[in-house]
């Protein structure tokens, strides 16, 4: 494993641990996956369960979740005669939306289609448009590789109308088929408008939830909606919306003030707490856009610890987890998990950092 530059870590993922299928469909429970423990004071690392969550946190400790529900953002789509995939990522103020046009292979699984021009029409069901009008990153260069774009759709209904109709949840190559919207929904999922699951909170259940509580840990629920994320290093994080309440914020300063510490379940209520941190230990309601992007040196204002998976090489979001158990110590935790088997993606296991 080598590190590419501050944050981005270079390594090989074998393709038998990348989760094609999720733990019920293994014999198992939804929590009952693998967890990887990174503990950044001590320097070190242990393997436990996802069930063990209860045990290594403790009463006056929140964990902070996110209430996004994800959508059918997956259309069938047709360019120049050829079948492609588009995925709706997120809308903009101006009508427009986010996508990523994607190939359909030969073996039913899909590819980037990375060569796409502005102006390219997509036809989508029932006759509906969608046109291309230019990178959603600024400063492309002729012939660099373009992933995410800014479209122009036709629709014969509302996109929530159309997408219920038409869509699909967004799937990658890693994973073995389609299955149902249920099947991408976390516990937690009350508002629908994420196109990528908030897939740290997965693995929770309505029983591990109780046993949490019961432990004396809190609970509270933020919104951002996930949008389409882009392997191309010339793509920062898109824009995403969210909205701190008021009741979120009041518990997170209560819990810093009191010595408990705020674990955020997923880099998008990093994202989230962080975007709405005015000063160390002061977070205010928010609700808006935020463009924050955490590099690997950010100082973390509003959260102690990190509950998410195991992210692709060379992803931007490594940075987000550089930035709370430095680059030597995130290194060892994933050339452990890559020795001991643990599962990437979506379906696979998890991995907690903690102070």
């Amino acid at each position: 494993m080598t590190a590419l530059a501050p944050a981005l870590l270079d390594f090989e993922l074998p393709a038998r641990l990348e989760a094609a299928t999720p733990p019920e469909e293994r014999g198992r429970g939804r929590d009952d996956v693998r967890l990887l423990v990174t503990h950044r004071a001590a320097g070190r690392i242990e393997h436990g369960r996802f069930t063990d969550l209860p045990d290594l946190l403790s009463a006056g400790d929140l964990l902070v979740v996110n209430r996004s529900a994800t959508i059918p953002a997956a259309l069938s789509a047709e360019v120049g005669g050829e079948a492609a995939l588009l995925h709706l990522s997120s809308p903009r103020g101006d009508g427009t939306w986010v996508v990523e046009l994607r190939h359909r292979d030969r073996d039913g699984r899909n590819s980037p289609w990375l060569d796409a021009a502005p102006e390219t029409t997509l036809i989508l069901p029932e006759g509906a448009t969608a046109r291309l009008l230019r990178p959603t990153a600024q400063g492309i260069d002729p012939g660099q590789k373009v992933r995410l774009w800014l479209a122009e759709l036709d629709l014969p209904s509302s996109p929530t109308m159309f997408l219920n109709r038409y869509g699909a949840p967004i799937r990658y190559g890693h994973v073995d088929r389609d299955r149902p919207l249920a099947a991408h929904q976390t516990v937690f999922a009350t508002e629908p408008g994420s196109a990528e699951m908030p897939s740290a909170g997965r693995p929770f259940t309505c029983e591990l939830v109780t046993a949490l509580v019961a432990r004396g840990v809190a609970i509270a629920p933020l919104l951002l909606h996930c949008g389409v994320s882009s392997m191309e290093a010339h793509e920062p994080p898109a824009d995403e919306r969210f909205l701190v309440p008021a009741a979120t914020a009041e518990r997170v300063n209560a819990t810093r003030r009191l010595g408990g510490r705020v674990v955020a379940v997923g880099t998008t209520v990093v994202r989230a707490l962080e975007s709405a941190a005015l000063a160390p230990g002061l977070v205010l309601p928010a609700d808006g856009w935020t463009e924050l992007v955490i590099g690997a040196h950010h100082a973390m204002t509003a959260v102690d610890g990190l509950l998410t998976g195991w992210h692709e090489p060379r992803a931007s979001h490594l940075a987000v987890l550089e930035a709370f158990v430095g680059s030597e110590l995130l290194e060892t935790s994933y050339r452990a998990a890559l020795d001991r088997g643990y599962l990437w993606h979506e379906f696979g296991d998890s991995h907690l950092l903690l102070p």
